[in-house]
C-alpha cells in the first residue's frame, strides 16, 4: 500500500560527479555532486547558485566532469562538508561545512591535465568528461522561497577519457557496463551496482545509431 509522504529530498539515486573546475586565483575547486543526466553528448547539472562550483562555471564556462567507481569512495568522502567559498554561507555553516581552498589535496587525487579546457581533471577517476557550458538555466523562479537560489547547467562534452579496463574488449568506443562501476548516491548514502539482473529491450539497438555529427567532430 502507498503512503502520502513529503521526504525532505528525493535523491533516489544517481551517480556521483566530481566537477573540477578554476577558481579567481588559478586554483582549482573539486565539487562532490549527484544532481545529474545524461542526454547523448550533453550533461545537465544542478547546483546552488551560491556554490564556488557556480561561480566558476559561470566566469570560466568549462569544465571536467569526473564520474569515480567504488574505488574512489573514500577519496570522495574527504571532499564533503567542504566548500571553496570563503567566508562559508550561513546555509552551509549550518550543516557543518568548511572552508578548504586545496580539495586535491585533502582529497588525496591526483590532478591531470585535458586536452582541450584548460581545467585538471582528476588521474583516479575511471570516467573524465572534458565539457564547456552551452546554457544556463533558473530552477524554481516561480517559487518565492527557492528562486534564485538554485541553477542548472546544460553542459557540451567535447572531450571523454575512459579507462581502458571499463571498454569493451576490441571496442574502443563502447563501454562496458559489466566492467564499470559507479559510485552511486541515494538518499545521502553511497551504494554501488549489483549484477545486472535482466538483459533490456533497447540493448537490441546498436549504440552507434545514437551518435550525433558532433561527436564524429569532436573525434576527429
Amino acid at each position: 500500500m502507498h503512503q502520502i509522504t513529503e521526504p525532505a529530498i528525493l535523491y533516489f539515486g544517481t551517480p556521483v560527479v566530481l566537477i573540477s573546475t578554476e577558481n579567481e586565483n588559478g586554483t582549482f575547486n573539486i565539487a562532490p555532486m549527484s544532481s545529474v543526466f545524461w542526454l547523448g553528448w550533453r550533461c545537465i547539472i544542478g547546483l546552488g547558485t551560491r556554490s564556488k562550483t557556480s561561480a566558476n562555471l559561470i566566469r570560466m564556462k568549462e569544465c571536467v566532469l569526473n564520474l569515480p567507481s567504488v574505488n574512489e569512495v573514500r577519496a570522495v568522502n574527504r571532499l564533503a562538508l567542504t566548500t571553496g567559498v570563503n567566508p562559508v554561507p550561513p546555509v552551509k555553516q549550518r550543516r557543518g561545512y568548511r572552508y578548504e581552498p586545496d580539495k586535491f589535496a585533502i582529497s588525496g587525487l591526483t590532478p591531470i591535465s585535458s586536452d582541450i579546457v584548460s581545467i585538471p581533471g582528476i588521474e583516479e577517476c575511471p570516467v573524465r568528461l572534458e565539457a564547456t557550458v552551452a546554457k544556463v538555466h533558473p530552477v524554481a523562479e516561480e517559487d518565492e522561497t527557492l528562486r534564485g537560489g538554485i541553477v542548472s547547467f546544460e553542459l557540451k562534452i567535447i572531450r571523454v577519457h575512459i579507462e581502458k579496463t571499463i571498454l569493451v574488449d576490441g571496442e574502443p568506443n563502447r563501454i562496458d557496463p559489466d566492467k564499470w562501476r559507479p559510485l552511486i548516491m541515494s538518499f545521502q548514502q553511497f551504494y554501488g551496482l549489483g549484477e545486472k539482473i535482466h538483459s533490456s529491450t533497447l540493448a537490441q539497438i546498436s549504440e552507434h545509431l545514437y551518435r550525433a555529427p558532433v561527436q564524429v567532430e569532436n573525434q576527429e
